[in-house]
């Protein structure tokens, strides 16, 4: 992520492609973060029209959304 934030998730056998994640800074000045793997960069992207609809809902002042493409390796 733009952060240097990496992810690692367990074996799986499903065919996930791609992460995003959301970090959303509420207005009392914490924050809340939201992550999830999808199957397809397009999946990733249409999590971003939910965001805006939370945004307000959820009383984020601002948040950032970012999609990194998952890269798989062995240990």
């Amino acid at each position: 992520m733009s952060d240097g934030y990496v992810k690692t998730i367990g074996p799986t056998s499903d065919s996930f492609t791609h992460y995003w994640r959301i970090v959303a800074e509420l207005e009392s000045g914490k924050t809340e973060v939201f992550w999830g793997h999808t199957r397809s960069l397009a999946e990733a992207r249409r999590k971003l029209v939910p965001a805006d609809d939370a945004a307000p809902t959820r009383g984020w002042k601002s948040f950032s959304f970012e999609i990194a493409e998952l890269v798989e390796t062995r240990s």
